[in-house]
């Protein structure tokens, strides 16, 4: 009746034959596990992410770090920052608690709205979908990037890390909203729910108990697929300047601040361009392999 224990099999299956997938989720489970350990990952190195440590630095050479490969050595795992000699392996692993913490956020966000907008489009039809079908369009309408610098440049006082989540958020829920609007036209009339709804059955009882399992599967696979871009979305305002401020470290921030060094410092640009880039690819590559699996229809699409 619902792609059940059945679709996850054939994910275990997927990611045991692909080797790809299983360094993907390698990948993927290194970098949550720095955002949920972020302090203590961050003080094996021995160094918290505001410490200056001046003594890896030259004064003579414009603060260059002294040593190979930006500072590399036993005392700085990743090297350091020019100028402050703040170390760049704390500075990364609470780079990434920031950065992966707001776009996990921002796609829960993104979720619940998007699927609570789609299942009620979708079942109710009519007005309900007539109205949240036009706010899908107006919002999907607007050019987000622009919007969400000129909100995040305006609101200076206010927390940026939650008003990055709410940004993000509420320009993302109308792709899930579409996605799972389909797929619930096409399940309320299937056998099964018109016999729950001959039995006596309610909407909501409906709703929670034949709809959602049958939309689960598009819904994760959409939604690992989401992350990068919230990822991404996250890095390029903090690039911008209008995203977490600084002394807090964030992935676009530690680029931007790089860009000025990629000639004579290029580790400090390659660190954390190097963590993006994998945890985007780890990312697309889980989510490519989940919707093969989750929602093959939709892939050939």
């Amino acid at each position: 009746m619902h792609a059940g224990g059945g679709a996850w099999r054939a994910v275990r299956a997927e990611i045991r034959r692909r080797t790809s997938l299983k360094v993907s989720l390698a990948v993927v489970a290194l970098f949550v596990l720095m955002t949920a350990a972020a302090p203590l990952i961050a003080s094996l190195g021995g160094w918290g992410p505001e410490e200056f440590d001046k003594s890896a630095v030259d004064p003579y050479l414009g603060g260059l770090p002294i040593g190979p490969l930006g500072g590399v050595s036993a005392e700085h795992w990743l090297g350091v920052e020019p100028i402050t000699g703040r170390d760049l392996f704390a500075r990364v692993v609470h780079g990434a608690q920031v950065s992966l913490l707001i776009a996990f956020a921002a796609t829960a966000i993104v979720v619940l709205a998007g699927v609570t907008a789609g299942i009620a489009a979708g079942y109710f039809g009519g007005r309900t979908d007539t109205a949240l079908s036009r706010l899908m369009d107006l919002t999907m309408s607007f050019p987000s990037l622009i919007f969400m610098i000129a909100m995040m440049s305006v609101a200076r006082d206010a927390d940026r890390t939650l008003l990055m989540i709410l940004v993000i958020g509420l320009f993302g829920w109308p792709g899930v909203a579409r996605v799972v609007r389909g797929q619930t036209l096409s399940l309320k009339h299937r056998e099964y729910v018109d016999a729950a709804r001959v039995g006596g059955s309610g909407p909501w009882r409906i709703l929670a108990r034949d709809i959602l399992p049958g939309v689960a599967g598009p819904v994760i696979a959409y939604t690992t697929l989401m992350v990068p871009g919230m990822i991404a979305t996250e890095a390029a305002l903090s690039y911008l300047g209008v995203g977490v401020r600084p002394p807090t470290p964030s992935w676009g921030q530690m680029i931007a601040e790089s860009v000025a060094y990629y000639d004579t410092d290029p580790m400090y640009f390659l660190v954390p361009s190097v963590c993006l880039f994998l945890t985007v690819l780890a990312f697309t590559l889980l989510g490519d392999a989940l919707r093969d699996v989750l929602d093959p229809r939709g892939s050939r699409t």
